[in-house]
């Protein structure tokens, strides 16, 4: 009885043991069934990634397989040797693989020297910006033109004044290439505009007249160009053309009128100030005028003091006194002669 029942238990075992089986095997098969397809396009298209690999890629570095094995694909089809680990460590770090691989397969097409790893910086570098390194090879192939000033922006030229005073106005075109070799880390577009505007706000401040800047505006694309604008930044200047140039306002003219001006208001200033001084100091005069005139009153009015005491003690008479008062008479009296005639309405 014991036997049977072990029998028993051992094939119900076995089945469990076949379905268990059956269904990993199904599962299994399913699995790579959903693979199947993405590991023969890379098989047949020469660039073979194991089956194990791309179950890796799904399951466990939740990554896109079929967009690593894409990449893969366009690399080996252009002669690129790029690793599939190399795609994914590209993707895990934040890039674009197959703008990336883009990149490296034009530049390769245009004849240029671009290896996988500054095609993986650049485009790192310029993630969150409006640049991209396929726009970066793109301008390194076909250069790009860029307005100085800026188009859009606060001025629409570029302003420098002569020796003799006269106001010069100019717009500029840099025609430029990217250096991928030096892209990273390097100055921009802003960079470049800056140093161009400074280079002709110089040439247009050293000329004798503007006249000789009219004449000769290449002279300006020449001076610039001997600056060497484009080191440190991203791109190599291949020209820079003088699209417009115009006169402006005669600015030496303006300074010497405000000049002028403010000296004459430094002058009006000055004289304020010296009338003042005449007025305080005519005013004060006056004042020690009146304080003399006051004394000599006061001085006057000691005489009679003085003439009492006399006659207390003796020293004048009676006719010495009247002799006195007949010389202020005389002296009154020629006074009143020699003062000429008044008119009838003038006050005596």
């Amino acid at each position: 009885m014991n036997t049977i029942l072990a029998l028993e238990i051992g094939k119900t075992l076995m089945n469990i043991f076949y379905i268990g089986g059956a269904i990993l095997l199904l599962v299994v098969v399913l699995v790579m069934l959903s693979f199947l397809s993405v590991w023969l396009k890379a098989y047949s298209s020469g660039a073979p990634v194991g089956m194990f690999n791309l179950v890796a890629m799904r399951y466990l570095r939740k990554l896109p397989y079929s967009v690593i094995v894409d990449a893969r694909i366009r690399s080996v089809k252009s002669g690129i040797e790029v690793s599939v680990n190399e795609f994914e460590t590209h993707y895990m770090a934040g890039g674009d693989i197959i703008e990336t691989i883009q990149g490296v397969i034009n530049a390769q097409k245009a004849g240029i020297s671009f290896s996988w790893n500054s095609a993986c910086a650049i485009d790192l570098a310029t993630r969150g910006t409006e640049k991209s390194v396929l726009e970066a090879v793109r301008t390194s192939i076909s250069p790009k033109v860029i307005d100085c000033p800026a188009a859009g922006g606060n001025r629409v030229t570029i302003d420098g004044v002569a020796k003799d005073g006269i106001q010069v106005r100019a717009r500029a075109r840099v025609t430029v290439r990217s250096n991928l070799e030096h892209y990273v880390g390097s100055a921009q577009e802003e960079t470049i505009i800056a140093r161009v505007g400074e280079g002709i706000v110089t040439t247009i401040g050293s000329a004798e007249t503007y006249k000789w800047v009219l004449e000769n505006p290449d002279s300006i694309s020449k001076n610039v160009l001997k600056r060497g604008l484009d080191s440190g930044t991203a791109f190599e200047i291949l020209s820079i053309d003088i699209a417009d140039i115009d006169v402006g306002n005669n600015v030496g003219a303006e300074l010497q009128v405000a000049q002028a001006e403010a000296n004459k208001n430094m002058a009006q200033a000055q004289a304020e100030i010296r009338r003042a001084a005449a007025v305080a100091e005519e005013a004060e005069m006056r004042a020690r005028v009146e304080e003399m005139h006051a004394k000599v009153v006061e001085a006057e009015a000691q005489v009679p003091l003085a003439m009492a005491e006399a006659f207390r003690k003796g020293n004048i008479g009676i006719m010495d006194y009247y002799r006195m008062r007949n010389i202020e008479s005389d002296t009154d009296m020629r006074k009143s002669i020699a003062e000429p005639e008044r008119d009838s309405g003038e006050p005596l």
